[in-house]
């Protein structure tokens, strides 16, 4: 990993957890109504940063309990121009809100005074995360992701993540927008129950092209469950070692399930541990655990004794 500038070289000695599914917390646990599945909009009124803030409180405990440093994600997956124009969002607001979330997060991290915490600006797809639906080339990617890249940039955050990324020409643009704004970044792939990318292209064969086409911090794997693609790492080769960071979702069941899906399924937290557990002797860099859809502090809270235990 090319880790070299505070807080990020300190991945390289501290474990760090994320967050869980900020998105299915606040709607499920919560109750909060997030059209189009958006919550970067509560940041635009007290009562929304104030669910937001209780949303994250219990991972900045933990953190802290725990010994562990924190990945502490902007509320901005969905924070792109044609999302954001669902939810009443011209591209001024867009780069505005962008902005304000790194000033809004900073203001939690600053409650963890001299705890490492990396403040993350998170980048959702275009589409839907599930299914690629209209794709883009990286060249029409980057154009594309260019202004939320920049906002986050420009306001300060130590690492962007491309997020749920289901085809390679995403996540390609993505990074080449964070080369062109100087920032160090993550490539965050999901995958289906057969281990692939939504796209079909293998989850190797993905981490392999964008290493050859650009720089990553490291990559990550998130949205699915471990049982669907911890049997494609048995493929042995260096490809492993650039995979940092495991987000994972709750439930066992297929993206396609979970979209027909009414209620939240948190499945079985002792079981997820496990499942960290084991990756742990397959992904000799794994060094941030979170997770994703279904998931909360009380997953996060097991996930993290995977890194406290020995691999």
């Amino acid at each position: 990993m090319a880790l070299t500038s505070p807080p990020l070289a300190s991945l390289r000695s501290t474990g760090f957890i994320a967050d869980g599914g900020l998105e299915t917390s606040l709607i499920f646990l919560q109750g909060i109504d997030l059209p189009c599945f958006a919550a970067f909009p509560l940041l635009d009124d007290e009562a929304g940063r104030t669910a937001l803030a209780e949303y994250y409180a219990p991972y900045l405990v933990l953190a802290a309990d725990r010994g562990l440093g924190l990945m502490l994600d902007t509320p901005t997956w969905r924070a792109n121009p044609d999302w954001a124009a669902l939810v009443g969002y011209d591209r001024d607001a867009l780069d505005r809100i962008n902005r304000e979330s790194v000033g809004f997060m900073r203001g939690l991290a600053d409650e963890l005074d001299g705890h490492p915490v990396v403040l993350n600006g998170a980048i959702g797809p275009r589409g839907d995360g599930y299914v690629v639906g209209s794709t883009m080339s990286a060249n029409e990617a980057a154009n594309y992701h260019a202004l939320q890249v920049r906002a986050l940039a420009d306001a300060g955050v130590d690492l962007i993540t491309a997020t749920t990324m289901n085809y390679v020409e995403e996540a390609l643009g993505v990074a080449h927008a964070c080369e062109d704004a100087g920032v160090p970044f993550v490539v965050g792939f999901t995958v289906e129950t057969d281990g692939r990318l939504p796209s079909g292209q293998p989850l190797r064969s993905a981490i392999e092209q964008v290493d050859a086409e650009t720089a990553p911090e490291y990559f990550m794997v998130n949205c699915a469950h471990p049982t669907h693609f911890s049997h494609v790492l048995d493929d042995d080769g260096a490809w492993l070692s650039r995979i940092a960071a495991i987000r994972a979702n709750a439930s066992t069941m297929s993206h396609a399930e979970l979209d027909e899906a009414d209620e939240l399924d948190r499945g079985d937290i002792p079981g997820l541990l496990g499942e960290y557990v084991a990756l742990r002797s397959v992904l000799p860099e794994l060094r941030v655990v979170g997770g994703c859809c279904g998931t909360d502090h009380e997953h996060i809270a097991a996930i993290s004794r995977a890194l406290l235990t020995e691999g």
